[in-house]
């Protein structure tokens, strides 16, 4: 029986874990390759230091972000490398990039990831089949300068759409991101596994 909400307007995903099967090590190694600094002291310079965390809040450019990228793990590095190591985490999820298409029959689909600017400006080659599908609602956290799991930021996403948040449903791997878009008003759903998404979805009558 369907859910007594308001109808859904907007499918929201968010895209490691959820639209890909993401790969934190395989990325470190590919970091580690290019700049001779072992896997543990990147991961030590650049998400235990809070420096990824301030980059998805949108505090720096894709240009402060990849200058402090390098100077906090001291060694030089490219765009180019940054892209590639970043690409080879991402195995695609084709089983919820093609019911987001079929969503997408019924509701506005978007995407909202806690990225920076750089992922913002390189969804193409990071994930190029993501463009195709979600058009321009592709959105990093760092766009609305706040991250998940802050209510805040599902709701100025919201808002940029022209939508209340109980009009939407935001679809994330983790749970803390779930319980902020239901603070905030919206649908939350914890993914899983396809099939119980795919039941969720069937729930609320989008598929």
């Amino acid at each position: 029986m369907p859910e007594l909400r308001p109808a859904i307007k907007l499918a929201i995903f968010d895209m490691d874990g959820v639209l890909d099967r993401y790969d934190l090590d395989a990325r470190l190694a590919r970091l580690s390759a290019v700049t001779g600094r072992t896997p543990d002291s990147i991961h030590a310079a650049i998400w235990k230091s809070g420096f990824e965390d301030e980059a998805d809040a949108g505090k720096f450019s894709a240009e402060e972000y990849l200058a402090g990228f390098a100077q906090r793990i001291g060694a030089p590095l490219s765009r180019n490398d940054w892209i590639a190591a970043r690409r080879i985490a991402m195995t695609p999820n084709l089983d919820v990039l093609s019911l987001a298409a079929d969503i997408k029959r019924k509701a506005e689909i978007a995407v909202l990831t806690n990225n920076g600017f750089l992922v913002k400006e390189n969804f193409d080659e990071l994930f190029p089949e993501l463009p195709p599908l979600f058009g321009s609602k592709l959105h990093v956290a760092a766009e609305f300068g706040a991250k998940k799991p802050d209510p805040e930021v599902y709701r100025r996403l919201a808002t940029r759409h022209g939508i209340d948040p109980h009009a939407a449903i935001m679809i994330d791997d983790k749970p803390e991101n779930v319980a902020g878009a239901d603070s905030a008003g919206m649908l939350g759903h914890r993914y899983q596994d396809f099939s119980g998404l795919k039941e969720r979805l069937k729930s609320i009558g989008l598929i």
